[in-house]
């Protein structure tokens, strides 16, 4: 047995462990990354260590701390509710409202993790403020990154149309950027109602508890200052007076904390799309200047980063990156080559760029993958933008995965009592798109030969 297989059949294991022994996977990939790349494979602790993502690892920290300050400081909370204000209180329009935001900053340049690490944490506190399944909101925001992601300015069609260039193979941007968009409304459209969006269409937004709370208080005070009557009132004027009071100003109104945090969240979106800084050390920064200016708040906001989350992606991509070294992506690469037969080659490019790409880069893959194809596409057997489109789908849409950092960063902005069910759920929806995406995209994009 080769050193590829090995390792393709640790990844398994790896898996495998995990769930059935309820075992951080991250902590068993490092252990797989101990015992095949160092003592099997003779892989140097350099190549090793050179496989670890940091800057995943900083994007996590960096972003998931700077939301535990504005969820611990009520600056979400203002957000949540000028957004639902935005909607008209309309709760089923508030995941399709994240996936057009989403959708809008990649198209015009954000990088898919980029957005993603904006519109998640937001997303997922609408999410639990309005009993929204976490999975409907967070695959909205991921599909809404990948629709976007492949405009003619966006990172991954530049990186694919580019590629496709080099290689001097017939391209359409535009279409490719269609394609991608209309692949993720339709799928998105799916797991609405899969996960419980028809639910929310005769819902409107409803009270916080603490909402709830301060109406409590009010109906307790003897009388209104301003009108002169009771509080609470009494028969139905007196009721309808209670619940349109404005009493959502106290967990809402700003204060000189909440505003630093808000010009902090403003500075990360014009950082990270303005002038390409980096999402991780920009977030990591503005989250410690707020701690040094309010050290006594901020203090246990540290506990609140995802640290499991941590551990589990760096963990699993570490190995991968093993695989990597040791050739094994390569070796898959090498036998599609060999394939005689164009659409089953094509097929298999595909499905490759699906499985490799839910557990590392997307932007990797489809530089990696694209040159693979070229023998056959010179051929004339299999239309060179009709395969460009279904790969760059296949490899985008399983992003949901959480071993990507679209769907880690999913994971990591749901709260402490959901975070296990979204893990999961996105494992599941993420690993049946690396079957699904390539099947669909490779039906409608290749098999008819029109492209």
């Amino acid at each position: 047995m080769t050193m590829q297989i090995i390792s393709i059949v640790g990844l398994v294991l790896i898996v495998l462990l995990a769930t059935l022994r309820s075992v951080n996977m991250g902590a068993i990939a490092f252990l797989g990354v101990f015992l095949l790349g160092s003592l099997v494979f003779d892989v140097s602790d350099d190549d090793i260590f050179a496989g670890f993502p940091g800057d995943l690892f900083i994007v996590l920290v960096g972003v998931t701390l700077l939301f535990a300050i504005a969820k611990s400081n009520g600056t979400v909370d203002w957000l949540v509710h000028m957004g639902v204000r935005a909607v008209g209180g309309r709760i089923a329009l508030i995941p399709w409202m994240m996936f057009v935001v989403t959708a809008v900053l990649t198209s015009v340049g954000a990088v898919v993790p980029g957005a993603v690490a904006i519109m998640a944490p937001i997303g997922l506190s609408f999410a639990a403020r309005h009993r929204i399944n976490p999975l409907l909101m967070g695959l909205l925001i991921i599909n809404g990154a990948s629709a976007g992601g492949f405009s003619p300015i966006g990172v991954f069609g530049v990186i694919t149309n580019g590629v496709v260039e080099h290689e001097h193979l017939a391209s359409n941007p535009g279409l490719l950027w269609v394609g991608s968009f209309l692949f993720n409304a339709v799928l998105s459209v799916v797991i609405f109602v899969l996960f419980g969006g028809r639910d929310l269409l005769a819902r409107r937004a409803e009270p916080s508890e603490q909402d709830e709370q301060d109406e409590q208080d009010e109906q307790d005070v003897p009388g209104d200052a301003e009108s002169g009557e009771p509080a609470g009132g009494t028969g139905a004027s007196g009721s309808v007076a209670t619940k349109t009071k404005p009493t959502t100003e106290v967990a809402v109104s700003l204060d000189p904390q909440r505003v630093v945090t808000l010009v902090g969240l403003v500075a990360l979106v014009v950082g990270a799309l303005g002038f390409d800084i980096d999402v991780g050390l920009l977030a990591l920064s503005i989250a410690t200047v707020i701690c040094v200016l309010f050290p006594k708040d901020c203090k246990a906001n540290f506990a609140e980063v995802a640290w499991p989350t941590v551990l589990l992606i760096c963990g699993v991509v570490t190995y991968v990156n093993v695989m990597k070294t040791i050739g094994t992506i390569d070796m898959l690469g090498d036998s599609v080559a060999r394939i005689g037969v164009p659409l089953l080659a094509a097929f298999v490019i595909c499905l490759i760029g699906a499985a490799v790409s839910a557990f590392a880069s997307t932007t990797g893959i489809l530089g990696a993958l694209i040159p693979l194809a070229v023998p056959f596409l010179l051929g004339g057997a299999v239309g060179a933008v009709g395969l460009i489109i279904a790969l760059a789908i296949s490899s985008s849409v399983v992003d949901s995965s959480p071993f990507s950092t679209s769907g880690a960063l999913v994971v990591a902005s749901s709260g402490p009592d959901v975070r296990d069910r979204v893990f999961r759920g996105l494992m599941v929806w993420g690993l049946s798109m690396i079957i699904v995406a390539p099947v669909l995209s490779w039906a409608i994009f290749v098999a008819p030969g029109w492209l």
